[in-house]
């Protein structure tokens, strides 16, 4: 790349961002320098804070800015269901998609041997200290539905039943306003075998 070194190193940082290639990176770049500067240095500024003061909730493990998050800290909160996610970015949709009140815990993973991922790098230790103190009534499982994913949910469930603690699933199947000759099978499957009364 010829050019400001300055320039090629910009465009090459906005490379570590997931689904930024050369060429959006590229144009990221030129619009901020060109247009935005206002713009890339208040991102600036609020990125460095974001680094800088964001960690981990030491009871979901899920992002904030204090030890324990606005959830887990929360009165008006169900403490005795626990929902399961693989990320933060997980907790996120649910809050703004559904009606569930209780508290999560993110895994910031799933289980996969063969790249060495086992139970402590997904913190299960950690799950099975919480779900040791009692509190915890109903635990559900909401890992994606991916075959690590899947694996992931089967052992947590296992965890759970052997401490007499109710799991679930989230359903999985036909996405509404999904046209049947649409879907692929293993989704209509999915949804056949997980069929309830209606």
């Amino acid at each position: 790349m010829s050019g400001s070194l300055l320039l090629n190193q910009l465009i090459d940082a906005l490379r570590c961002l997931p689904g930024v290639g050369p060429k959006s990176a590229q144009r990221m770049a030129y619009h901020l320098l060109e247009r935005d500067r206002n713009g890339a240095e208040n991102l600036s500024a609020v990125l460095a804070k974001a680094v800088k003061e964001i960690g981990n909730c030491s009871s979901c493990r899920s992002l904030s800015e204090q030890t324990v998050c606005e959830i887990c800290s929360s009165t008006t909160r169900d403490h005795s269901k626990l929902c399961i996610v693989e990320s933060p970015a997980d907790v996120q949709v649910i809050e703004q998609s559904t009606d569930y009140k209780g508290l999560f815990f993110v895994l910031m993973g799933h289980l996969s041997p063969l790249d060495g991922i086992g139970p402590e790098e997904i913190g299960l230790d950690l799950l099975a200290k919480r779900l040791d103190q009692g509190d915890v009534k109903e635990v559900v499982l909401a890992t994606n539905f991916t075959v690590e994913g899947e694996a992931t949910a089967h052992y947590i469930s296992e965890m759970v039943n052997s401490r007499e603690i109710t799991a679930s699933r989230i359903a999985h199947g036909v996405p509404v306003g999904g046209e049947l000759e649409y879907v692929n099978s293993t989704t209509l499957s999915r949804a056949f075998s997980g069929r309830q009364n209606f």
